[in-house]
């Protein structure tokens, strides 16, 4: 795998694993977007919104737990396929709540379906690309997902003041969410099993007659193969949850545990408080929901900023140095009191955390071998859902109570704490091969 060129395959599935993970990104922003829409809409009381904004990121954790596990089980395309299926079906019937007791229920399922898209994305594109375009073909896949925020911060600009026929605008956004999912598991299914989950499960002759099919992609473009190295590592079945936490993978699953409750708080700590603190700053919902919009633009600008630099520099230095540039700008944004400073650190922040995220993204699942590494990810990853679950309950009261510069400053704290976490304890892995990496 690792000595084959870029081929067709490699695209399409690079192509089909960003559109998926474009509408996780949708979803993820989408009730934050709306938030004052959906107050308006319910009446919603200060305690009942926190839980309509949680109940996404709570199904995410579920779901992230569950496909996680089922991706190293069943196959990482099943997986991928059930986890749209899910999603489709449950924000269609998103659209059409009643109350918010429904749509917290709705969201909450849709999120059990959408919320492992990032690790089963990491996994597979790990599993699939060769060791030197690796970084930089899923750092293509991240900058085609991040799309999906501005998409969520235009749509709601335009459709919640428009309500096109009479409907409500965030109803036309859940239902277009579930459109595009249905297009996005069409298209999926056209896609590979992963010949390195396949070979790891014991399934030797469906591994090597994909591995075939690669190599018959490649030669048919001119290129030349080398021959390829004995094999590392010998085949094992789906490793089991003691696994995780049993050397010599014990302390990379501590590590990355820290890490996705650290990260969370910097990473969607900004991104679902941007239009709450925009509010608390004095501006309109049509306003706040424009702000938002241009300040989201940061996102995909920032995922093609990384492309130049996932293969070039360590991922794990590029990890801290994007942290670090999360907590100025994010002090920077929370202390600004005008529009152009509020719109310009808004946006580079989120594009420098944009950096940050396609480099761990890259890096959370080339640390860990093949038979766990999809429930590793996963795993390690839930806890960034729940975190972010819980935020709105934690973050929403301080930002009332203490402002926007409280805020920020333990956004601050939280990426110091990134830093030193793979500082010390994350190992190298640009363009090393996937058993290199795992195994030491």
């Amino acid at each position: 795998m690792d000595r084959l060129p870029l081929i067709g395959t490699h695209r399409k599935a690079t192509t089909a694993v960003g559109l998926g993970l474009f509408f996780d990104m949708y979803e993820i922003f989408l009730t934050p977007v709306l938030s004052t829409a959906l107050v308006q809409e319910f009446q919603l009381s200060k305690a009942e919104l926190p839980l309509v904004l949680a109940s996404t990121f709570l199904g995410m954790f579920v779901g992230t737990l569950l496909l996680g596990r089922l991706a190293d089980r069943i196959g990482r395309r099943r997986a991928f396929l059930l986890s749209l299926a899910v999603y489709s079906l449950f924000s269609l019937l998103g659209a059409f709540s009643t109350g918010p007791w429904m749509l917290a229920a709705t969201r909450f399922v849709a999120g059990i379906g959408i919320g492992a898209e990032p690790p089963l994305a990491d996994a597979y594109l790990s599993d699939l690309l060769p060791a030197k375009r690796r970084g930089r073909y899923i750092a293509w896949a991240y900058t085609v997902a991040f799309l999906g925020v501005p998409a969520a911060g235009f749509l709601a600009h335009w459709l919640v003041p428009a309500a096109p026929l009479g409907i409500a605008g965030w109803r036309w956004m859940f239902a277009l969410g579930a459109l595009g999912a249905v297009v996005v598991f069409l298209l999926r299914r056209g896609l590979p099993e992963s010949p390195r989950w396949l070979a790891a499960t014991g399934r030797q002759a469906e591994a090597e007659a994909l591995v075939d099919e690669f190599e018959a992609q490649a030669r048919a473009t001119g290129a030349a193969l080398p021959e390829p190295e004995p094999a590392r590592t010998a085949p094992r079945p789906a490793g089991g949850l003691r696994d995780l936490v049993a050397a010599p993978y014990g302390k990379r699953t501590a590590m990355m545990a820290a890490f996705q409750v650290l990260q969370t708080v910097g990473y969607y700590g900004f991104g679902t408080m941007v239009p709450l603190v925009l509010a608390a700053k004095g501006y309109e919902i049509t306003d706040t929901l424009l702000f938002s919009a241009v300040t989201y633009l940061g996102y995909p600008a920032g995922a093609a900023l990384s492309l130049p630099f996932v293969e070039r520099m360590e991922r794990k230095h590029l990890v801290i140095a994007s942290a670090l540039g999360m907590m100025v700008l994010g002090l920077a944004f929370g202390l600004s009191a005008s529009t152009v400073p509020i719109v310009a650190f808004g946006f580079l922040y989120t594009a420098v955390s944009n950096v940050f995220s396609n480099a761990f993204h890259i890096y959370q699942a080339e640390i860990f071998p093949t038979h766990i590494r999809a429930t590793a990810a996963s795993w390690t990853y839930s806890l960034s859902r729940l975190t972010t679950g819980a935020m709105p309950f934690v973050l929403v009261p301080l930002l009332h109570a203490q402002g926007a510069g409280v805020l920020f400053a333990v956004v601050a704290a939280a990426m110091i704490g990134v830093g030193v976490d793979i500082g010390l304890f994350g190992p190298r892995s640009t363009g090393r091969p996937l058993e290199d990496v795992s195994e030491r």
